[in-house]
Formats: structure tokens, sequence, C-alpha cells
């Protein structure tokens, strides 16, 4: 019988990162239910604790955006296996310090720490790009957001479970899966980008500025940037405000919202690891972001407009085409770069999505607050939705004018070297009709 050969010697294969993510996002989702209280633990009443908690959140994000691109850059040096590594290493440090915080201002330095270190989800990206097609590309995007959906559904229930026991638990149990994921990645997850495509750190380009730059300079790619931030921003308001909508709206608590969510993330689970694929053998990812943009828009716009707690996951069901949007994206920025600048994309996109993330609840919370002394039942608490419904319908249009741009240039392209066009047909410089 053949020993197990070393993680080095396999190829590697997409379940291989499906385990990874998966492993990875419970362990996130693991402290969600938690970490407001426990940043509330340190302060004396509940303005105080949303003003801190905005803060912790802000640090985490504002981190993420300047790591993440760095970290894509090293990845593209020195392969995706060592900078997975390094993220699950900040992760479990970050798990287990955050446990242990006995003050405000370590609460706050461990967040950023932990998002400096952490730039798993885009490296995961790339890891996915170096083993898969340009034409598979969107469906096993897919299958990656099915992972990181379905370790939301499971890794907030447990927290959930773990922090009646106690407030600290569930940031132990993440740490305890942030290191079951590094033992899993140094025995067992194999390296997926070649010596040969690997190319030195550009220190210039990998800072987040320059790295957004390069991002909308890629062929193809250009105001698509613009369709990735207006979409995330729109998902952050609408995470920062959900639960206080709901809570005003219909006096939804803690169990109708966290069911709600749950819906959520099957939903998308479903969507990514089911149906997308199906999609794609019908439908281009091109015309996927435009339909699943419209589908978010009137979803956005009917959440809004809901006046009982049934609509919200009518809207859920209704809205399925909306979960193709980021993978359907993400398969054409990934298309767009060459295979040597891989990590430094995905890092430009997770910096952006993380901006996006500092963003939300600055514009979001406001929003909820203009609207709060109005009665519950009045159509404009829904304010903030239509907002969301709003950037994701501008979007749209950005995105249907940017194809559309793309077909013409491609078209111009092809007649300029047909035959007839080089005078083949006989009639030099004269194309023939």
């Amino acid at each position: 019988m053949n020993p197990t050969p070393p993680a080095s010697h396999r190829p590697a294969a997409m379940p291989f990162i499906m385990i990874t993510v998966l492993i990875d996002m419970m362990a996130i989702g693991l402290i969600v239910p938690v970490l407001p209280l426990l940043v509330g633990s340190f302060t004396s009443d509940p303005v105080q604790a949303a003003l801190w908690y905005g803060v912790v959140a802000f640090a985490f994000s504002l981190a993420n955006f300047f790591g993440a691109p760095i970290l894509g850059a090293l990845s593209d040096r020195y392969g995706r296996r060592p900078v997975l590594l390094l993220g699950f290493c900040g992760l479990a440090l970050n798990f287990f310090a955050t446990a242990l915080a006995t003050q405000l201002w370590v609460l706050i330095a461990v967040r950023l720490v932990g998002g400096a270190m952490q730039a798993n989800a885009a490296v995961a990206n790339a890891y996915v790009a170096d083993i898969t097609a340009p034409q598979d590309r969107a469906k096993r995007f897919g299958l990656l957001g099915a992972m990181f959906g379905l370790g939301f559904i499971i890794g907030p229930v447990m927290g959930g479970l773990l922090g009646g026991i106690d407030l600290h638990l569930p940031f132990f149990a993440a740490g305890v899966l942030a290191l079951l994921n590094l033992a899993y990645g140094l025995f067992v997850l194999p390296e997926s980008l070649p010596v040969a495509k690997r190319r030195p750190v550009s220190w210039a380009s990998a800072n987040p500025i320059t790295s957004l730059q390069q991002l909308g300079a890629l062929h193809g790619v250009g105001s698509l940037v613009v369709v990735i931030a207006l979409s995330n921003l729109a998902q952050f308001v609408m995470y920062t405000n959900w639960v206080l909508y709901t809570g005003y709206r219909f006096g939804w608590g803690p169990t109708q919202n966290g069911w709600s969510l749950f819906a959520v993330g099957v939903a998308a689970a479903l969507v990514q690891g089911v149906l997308l694929s199906h999609l794609l053998k019908r439908l281009s990812p091109q015309r996927l972001v435009i339909i699943g943009l419209v589908s978010s828009s009137l979803g956005y716009c009917f959440w809004g407009l809901a006046t009982e707690g049934w609509m919200m996951y009518a809207v859920i069901a209704c809205n399925l085409l909306g979960f193709t949007v980021t993978a359907s994206i993400q398969s054409i920025v990934s298309n767009a770069a060459d295979t040597r600048s891989q990590g430094q994309t995905m890092g430009a996109v997770a910096a952006l999505t993380s901006l996006m993330a500092v963003l939300g609840p600055v514009v979001g919370s406001p929003l909820m607050a203009l609207v709060s002394h109005l009665p519950r039942g009045d159509w404009r608490v829904g304010t903030p939705f239509f907002f969301c419904s709003s950037l994701q319908l501008l979007s749209m249009l950005i995105a249907v004018r940017h194809f559309s741009r793309q077909r013409r240039g491609q078209g111009a392209e092809e007649r300029i070297h047909s035959p007839q066009s080089s005078g083949v047909s006989g009639v030099s410089g004269v194309r023939a009709e």
C-alpha cells in the first residue's frame, strides 16, 4: 500500500479549497452573534455599545482594505498555500486574543491585526482561478460562494448556542477551527500556483489605490469596478440595517432575525452551488450579471415595501437570481487577468469589498435614523432598502453600457480583421458588402 503523498505533491483540486473555505467561514460565522455582545460588555450603555461596535467593525475592514492587495501579491510570488496558512494563523491568534481581551483598546488592536492578515477569500478565489479553465470559472466561483454561504449558515447557529453557555466560548471554538484549518493546510492542501507562473512582488502596485487603478485598467473590466463597488455597498447597507429594520417594522427579535438570515444563507448556497451551473449552460456570465442586478434591485425595493414579516421570506425566494451576480462578475474579472497576477487582482477585489464594508455602516445607519421616528407602517421606513435598490439599478445601467461597448468594440475588431476588410474580396481597402 502506497503512503499518502505529501500535500506539496498532490494535484490541486476544487474539493481541497472548498473544504478550506467552509472551515474558514464557519470560524468567522461563529463570532457573528456574540461579537456585539462582547463589545457591549466593555461599555456602559447601548448607545456606546453601538458606537464602539462600529469602531471595531471599521478597524477590521480598514485593515483588510490595506492588507488584501499585499497578501494577494505575495500569493502571486510565493504561492497560494503559504499565504492561506498565514491567514489561518492570523485568524487563530485573532480569535484567541479577542476571547482573552480585557479592555476595549485591546479588542480594537486585535481586530486591526486580524484584518490585515486575513485575505483568505481573495487568495481562495485566486486558487480557483489557477486550477480552472476560463470558461468554467463562473461555475467554480459559484461553488466557492456556496461554501461561503454554508459556513455562514452553520457558524452563527453554533455561535449562538455556544454563546448561550459563555460569551467567550464561541471565540475559543473559532480559534480551534482556525487551527484545524491550519493543520489541514499544512498536511493536506496542495499548492495551486506552479513556480513557473509566479512573479516578483511589486510593492508600488500592491497598495490598495494602485491595485484598484490596475483592476479598472484590465481589458474587459473597466467600469465593472464601479458595479462591484455599488453592489457591495448595497449589500453592506442591507446588512447594517436588516436587524434594525425588521425589529422596528415587524417587532422581530434575535430568533426571527436569525431564521431570516439563515434563509438568506440557504438560498445563496443553493443558487451558487446547484442552480448556477445550470443557468450558465443557457446564459453567459455577462447576461447573468444584468439579470441578477435587475432581480436584486426589485428585491431590495420589495423588502422596503414589506408590511408583514412573511413577505421578507417571499422576497428572498423570488430574488434567487440576485445571488448569481458575485460569482459571474468574479469570473469576468478573473478571466481578464493573466495567470501570473490572479492573487493581486483578487486582492484588489477584496480590498474594494472591504472599503464598501467600511462605508456600509457609515451610509446605512443615518438612513435608518432618518426614518426611525415614523410610524412603523409608513412606507418611508423602507428608505434604506430603497437606497440599496437604487444602487443596484445604477449598477445594472453601468453594466449594460459596459457590455454594450465591449460588444461593439469586439464587432469592430472582427470587421477590421475580416478577409473582406483586408482586400481579400478583390478590392483593396474596401470591405465587400
